[in-house]
């Protein structure tokens, strides 16, 4: 007794008798070649000619799709950032770093360098917050809008740094913007209470200020949560990568819809 097609006890068949093959389904062409047709084979049985489609392109230097490129940040765009931040929040050194470190000419307008060109008469911020403070501070406020708006004309971008309250936005944020004009991009430096602290402490001449007073901004700068401005805490990055998170938080600005 002969062993039917496929072995094994399922493939036993009555004694000579063969089982039937069912019909095989034709080959696919290899290469867009046609497949031979028997003479025998009546016309309706010819299988058409069928081109293969082409393969996704394919890099010969991996053999891998190519992917798009990631994306560059705000690479060549001429910008006008407000970077927010309480006192020690590392606000004038990261905006100075990103602003040298940009493809394009950049330029970083410090708020306290510009207060700080008072020689005689400068409202030192350590004697206390008065009308006198205020009214140097509104005015360095609009020498940098004017200087800002300036450098935007002749096709520079810049950077300028501020301790602006969410609570007083038309005299903070508002007056930014009245200044320098409305397509001014905020992001919010934030890093922890201990970060700031410690940086103040490092701190020497008039820019150091009390750890209470430290404290009340840092405090009063949480309000800037639930904002929707771009917030970055900064508390475990370098200079250089609190920079990179900065072009990054811009890029995604500049890339929403309603920007």
């Amino acid at each position: 007794m002969q062993q039917g097609v496929g072995g094994g006890g399922a493939g036993w068949g009555q004694p000579g008798h063969q089982p039937a093959v069912p019909p095989q389904p034709p080959i696919p062409p290899a290469h867009g070649w046609p497949v031979p047709v028997p003479p025998h084979a009546p016309p309706q049985a010819q299988v058409p000619h069928v081109q293969p489609h082409s393969p996704p392109p394919v890099s010969e230097a991996t053999g891998h799709i190519p992917l798009p490129p990631a994306v560059a940040g705000t690479g060549g765009a001429t910008l006008a950032v407000l970077l927010i931040g309480p006192a020690g929040a590392g606000k004038t050194t990261v905006a100075r770093h990103w602003a040298s470190t940009r493809p394009v000419p950049t330029a970083h307008v410090s708020l306290d360098d510009v207060r700080e060109w008072v020689c005689s008469g400068f409202a030192d911020p350590q004697a206390g917050w008065n009308d006198h403070s205020e009214a140097q501070y509104r005015l360095a406020r609009r020498t940098c809008g004017f200087a800002a708006r300036n450098f935007l004309a002749n096709g520079i971008s810049c950077i300028l740094d501020d301790a602006v309250f969410p609570d007083r936005p038309v005299v903070g944020l508002g007056g930014w913007k009245r200044h320098v004009g409305p397509a001014l991009l905020p992001v919010v430096l934030l890093p922890g209470l201990e970060i700031v602290l410690e940086r103040n402490a490092a701190r020497s001449g008039n820019r150091r200020l009390s750890d209470e007073e430290v404290a009340r901004i840092h405090g009063r700068m949480a309000g800037w949560y639930g904002s929707g401005l771009p917030i970055i805490d900064n508390s475990d990055l370098d200079v250089e990568a609190t920079s990179r998170a900065l072009d990054e938080a811009l890029a995604r600005t500049l890339g929403t819809p309603a920007f």
